[in-house]
């Protein structure tokens, strides 16, 4: 029988099933951790080296060596549940004035854990440029966001400014906001809502950093 597993290892489980069934491949261990949010890939290595242990995973030695141990004929009593997934839909560049969802801007269709975020994100957005590097957001990052029109001061946000869209930490200065980069080489984003178009589309949740090396 497969052994019981802590809430961090079976988030991790349900991380590489949900992976692996988005993909067609198993992750590896800098995007498993990249998915959970550890700042180290050694975290992840000794996560999925309890996985294997419990009986929950086989590994191997080669690029990708994940399988997920499932019930056959051969090990009867190893089985796993696969984790709810969430269609979400991919956002590339968005065309001014349009809505972030609009078909148009759909890139593609990701199958992503539903327990991987809180709350539930609603879509992903391709992020471009270094200006949330010291939150762990890079370029070619996917975030997940939760679609709300409000978000506590402080909180990571994707906005509308004007006709742009950009992914920036929210404050609040009287009546006016600022938009923070996590990058000092970047000045933050003033904003007056009485004198430009302002909205908050949604607030971040999570990241998926893809196409990591081993």
């Amino acid at each position: 029988m497969n052994e019981p597993l802590n809430p961090r290892q079976q988030q991790a489980l349900d991380f590489i099933a949900a992976w692996t069934a988005a993909e067609g491949r198993p992750p590896t261990l800098r995007e498993i951790a990249a998915g959970l949010g550890l700042e180290q890939h050694s975290s992840a290595q000794r996560l999925v080296e309890a996985l294997a242990r419990k009986g929950w995973i086989e590994r191997s030695d080669r690029h990708r060596g994940l399988r997920l141990l499932q019930a056959n004929e051969t090990m009867p009593n190893r089985t796993i549940a696969r984790p709810a997934l969430l269609q979400l839909p991919l956002v590339g560049r968005v065309a001014a004035g349009a809505p972030i969802l609009s078909d148009a801007h759909i890139d593609a269709v990701y199958a992503v854990d539903a327990a991987l975020f809180r709350p539930r994100p609603h879509f992903l957005l391709r992020v471009e440029g270094e200006s949330m590097t010291g939150a762990g957001i890079c370029d070619g990052d996917f975030i997940a966001v939760h679609r709300t029109p409000v978000a506590d001061e402080g909180r990571i946000v994707v906005a509308r400014v004007e006709d742009e869209i950009t992914v920036k930490r929210l404050r609040r200065e009287g009546e006016c906001f600022r938009l923070d980069a996590e990058n000092p080489a970047y000045t933050p984003i003033f904003v007056d809502p009485r004198r430009e178009t302002f909205a908050i589309e949604g607030l971040y949740v999570g990241t998926i950093r893809r196409g990591s090396p081993p």
